[in-house]
């Protein structure tokens, strides 16, 4: 007999949320039989671009073996949606608006380096090649704010072995698109554009990382990083790059957006530890997005037990830092 174990942070789905609209969605679609319905949609939609903001077709099952934890509730999709870093649209968190500009049509992925053969991939036609599922996870701000999010994903370790990468890729490095004429930001010369961060290969392949392609049920919002980002929910959001236009597999440890303009801040190691102070504030508790309310902050974010072993004493020793650098 095989038994699958929970992770120590799952509960049941009826428990893992008071998002009644969300819910209530999900459960009027079940009750009128159009589960099967949804899947005939997509074929209608097949050679259409996905639209952000549009309902994701099929609606996506989520996957029960990994929720957020007893004690966090999703963030209120307006919360959610209306708070966001994407630096290449403006520096401060209302840029929902300006990230509209953000033209998703017919987006391109270049998956390049030690892989067996490198390609330029519609983004539609790569996420049709994967499970999609819905999973709700924790997301914590290394500026001590945080939010729970059901995202429509897949696990990036899927398209690790869908890139086929040689023996010789040790990290893999994702960059964002490059157009100062959408990006205001990008105008801004003093920062290192694209934007751009990047994991080990240990790393991406853990199942908990994923690749993020909808939210709240619906095609990813813009000024969440459509078409595609990364979500790394045992680390800081900076390490989780958005709108991902170019994977590239390589042998040399990638200097990241934010470590290149400082590195004492914003590290590569950059897991959640909230015994480890920013350089400017404590990361001991965290703000609770669409509240008034501050928490404790939990090492890894909640997800020790299944990344805590990627971080061994000798790794930590060789690369001179505390864990989450």
């Amino acid at each position: 007999m095989i038994y699958h174990r929970k992770p120590t942070w799952h509960i049941p789905e009826a428990q893992a949320t008071a998002e009644s609209a969300f819910f209530n969605r999900r459960q009027l679609l079940a009750t009128m039989g159009l589960g099967g319905a949804a899947s005939a949609l997509v074929a209608g939609r097949a050679n259409a671009a996905a639209v952000p903001g549009d309902d994701f077709e099929p609606v996506p099952e989520r996957n029960e073996l990994f929720e957020a934890g007893e004690d966090r509730e999703i963030t209120e999709e307006k919360a959610a949606t209306t708070y966001n870093n994407f630096y290449e649209f403006g520096s401060h968190k209302q840029i929902s608006k300006k990230a509209q500009a953000l033209d998703t049509e017919g987006w391109t992925i270049k998956i390049d380096g030690h892989v067996e053969k490198e390609m330029v991939i519609d983004a539609e036609d790569l996420i049709a090649k994967m499970s999609i599922e819905e999973r709700v996870t924790r997301h914590r701000c290394v500026e001590a704010w945080s939010m729970v999010v059901p995202w429509v994903c897949f696990p990036l370790a899927d398209l690790v072995k869908f890139a086929n990468p040689t023996s010789d890729a040790k990290y893999v490095r994702f960059e964002t698109f490059l157009d100062p004429k959408i990006a205001s930001g990008q105008r801004q010369g003093w920062y290192p554009w694209a934007y751009n961060d990047g994991l080990t290969i240990e790393e991406a392949t853990n199942p908990i990382a994923l690749m993020v392609v909808g939210a709240y049920g619906k095609v990813l919002h813009k000024q969440f990083g459509a078409p595609m980002r990364l979500h790394v929910p045992w680390k800081y959001g900076f390490k989780s790059v958005k709108s991902i236009n170019r994977i590239t597999f390589t042998d040399e440890r990638p200097v990241s957006f934010w470590e290149e303009i400082a590195k004492t801040e914003y590290g590569f190691w950059a897991n959640v530890n909230p015994e480890v102070k920013h350089p400017r504030w404590s990361q001991a508790t965290e703000r609770v997005l669409g509240t008034t309310e501050r928490i404790p902050t939990v090492k890894f974010n909640g997800y020790g037990e299944d990344v805590a072993s990627l971080y061994s004493d000798t790794l930590a020793k060789k690369e001179g830092v505390r864990l989450w650098r």
